[in-house]
């Protein structure tokens, strides 16, 4: 998620399976004897060794301070009191954070650290920035800002001005003051951010970037529209579907109508590879790089959802296909049986391997934003991606309920009650999502992609979305906005 060196992609172990020794588990194992007490003194022994790396690596710090349990996050707080960041700017406290291990990890876990971090900054500096929630809303933008700027993906630079409306309203409802972010930006801008590595790591890392220079065919896509929106394709992915369909856009970024001139029906040759659907000219040929063109029209499935499109009779055989970041395509098959051998395909795939959201920014109570939805891949096993979804499936319907027994008063703005419609809309739109995501997954994803559906052919790679929870997380990346993009209400498919 945070990292700007996109060649680690290191896959760490649990807390307890690469210790490496019963002298580096005695810590850990010593809390459990003496109850709270033990716990807390045993978290201190631990921190302690991690931040003077007694015994340890760098790269062995995060995984824990990541992880989530109780005793992991008292030894993250035990570890931030070595730091002293009072006076100090955001910018210069997350350097000298950084340079003190590795910051490497499952999303999740990278996440969590930062937390900690941010939750240490507000305590230093209390007069800074107003809350704990805005700080480390802060220290999420720093890190996705030094990818935009120092990254590998082509195109414009988020700029100081669009960094700053980037973050309007995030600051506990109010914005953060424009100096403190045109400062912060030009320091990402003029010193990239960087962290330690280990010999190890970084061999591993040279390895991984040596490989993906061979394979000339790797590029990366970028959005145009969105500075933070950037998918790196991988072309050794796993092709799940292939066929005609023809393409209308309807919504662009965040359900904004898209305009008139731009809505016309195309037909392209999909490719449903790894959680990238491309949309071809030509008909699929694997040895065959893809145009730039080919790259422009690719769309990223992670958090989809595709239902048929019963509110649009001027065609047959239509789908809706809507994205994480609210676009809305509608696709033409050629049959019935092929449009629901796309909608079933496409959501068995992101049902299967798109990663747990994020939390959402801190906003007003008023102003509504959705949550993260990170576009790597998850690192869960097929049953451990039903509990998720199930778990949150439970807790946007709970939400739902509440939501809609508290209705607005007619008497207030009218900028209110649209916030309120377009979290109730958001919360339906999650709940039919997860909904589909769980029936998918108690039916069996598996089998349906390797060959229920008789088109649905899988070509296995390492380093796609593939069946194999054990290997390495996909290639294909979005990076999401730090503003947590707003989108409009929908209005009706035409």
């Amino acid at each position: 998620m945070f990292g700007s060196d996109a060649g680690l992609k290191t896959a760490l172990s649990d807390w307890d399976s690469d210790m490496g020794s019963t002298e580096r588990l005695k810590d850990s194992t010593d809390t459990l004897l003496n109850g709270n007490r033990g716990d807390q003194e045993g978290a201190q022994r631990l921190a302690r060794r991690l931040y003077h790396l007694e015994g340890f690596r760098r790269s062995d710090v995060a995984k824990h301070l990541g992880k989530n349990n109780d005793f992991s996050k008292m030894v993250a707080e035990e570890y931030l009191t070595f730091f002293e960041f009072t006076g100090m700017t955001l910018d210069q406290s997350l350097r000298s954070f950084l340079k003190a291990f590795a910051l490497i990890g499952e999303t999740q876990e990278r996440e969590r650290v930062l937390i900690h971090f941010s939750n240490r900054y507000y305590q230093c500096n209390p007069t800074v920035i107003s809350s704990q929630d805005g700080a480390h809303c802060l220290t999420c933008a720093l890190m996705l800002l030094n990818t935009d700027l120092h990254g590998h993906n082509i195109g414009k630079k988020m700029t100081c001005q669009e960094f700053i409306n980037n973050l309007e309203g995030l600051n506990g409802g109010q914005d953060f003051p424009r100096e403190l972010l045109k400062a912060l930006h030009n320091s990402i801008k003029n010193d990239k951010l960087e962290w330690a590595i280990d010999g190890d790591e970084l061999k591993k890392s040279l390895s991984e970037l040596a490989d993906n220079k061979d394979n000339k065919s790797i590029t990366r896509i970028s959005s145009g529209s969105n500075p933070f929106l950037d998918i790196a394709h991988d072309p050794n992915a796993a092709v799940y579907k292939t066929g005609f369909l023809a393409r209308k856009i309807h919504a662009d970024m965040d359900g904004k109508k898209t305009p008139r001139g731009k809505r016309g029906w195309k037909t392209f040759y999909a490719v449903l590879k790894g959680m990238i659907l491309y949309l071809q000219k030509d008909e699929y040929k694997a040895e065959k790089a893809l145009s730039e063109e080919d790259l422009k029209n690719a769309i990223s499935i992670h958090h989809a959802l595709s239902i048929k499109a019963v509110d649009y009779e001027k065609k047959p055989n239509v789908l809706k296909l809507k994205t994480a970041d609210w676009r809305v395509f509608l696709f033409q098959a050629q049959s019935p049986e092929e449009m629901d051998s796309w909608i079933r395909v496409v959501n068995s795939v992101a049902a299967m391997f798109s990663a747990p959201s994020f939390p959402a920014a801190i906003g007003s109570q008023k102003k509504f934003s959705r949550p993260l939805l990170p576009a790597t891949t998850t690192r869960m096993s097929q049953e451990e991606q039903l509990k998720s979804h199930e778990a949150k499936l439970k807790h946007v319907s709970t939400e739902l309920a509440e939501h809609r027994s508290y209705p607005p008063d007619r008497k207030v703005k009218a900028k209110e009650i649209d916030e309120y419609r377009l979290k109730e809309h958001y919360l339906e739109f999650e709940e039919n999502r997860y909904e589909m995501y769980v029936k998918l997954l108690r039916e069996g994803v598996k089998e349906l992609l390797i060959g229920k559906d008789g088109d649905a052919g899988l070509k296995k790679s390492q380093s796609s979305p593939s069946l194999n929870q054990e290997g390495q997380p996909a290639a294909a990346k979005v990076k999401r906005n730090t503003s947590e993009r707003r989108p409009e209400t929908p209005s009706k498919v035409t």
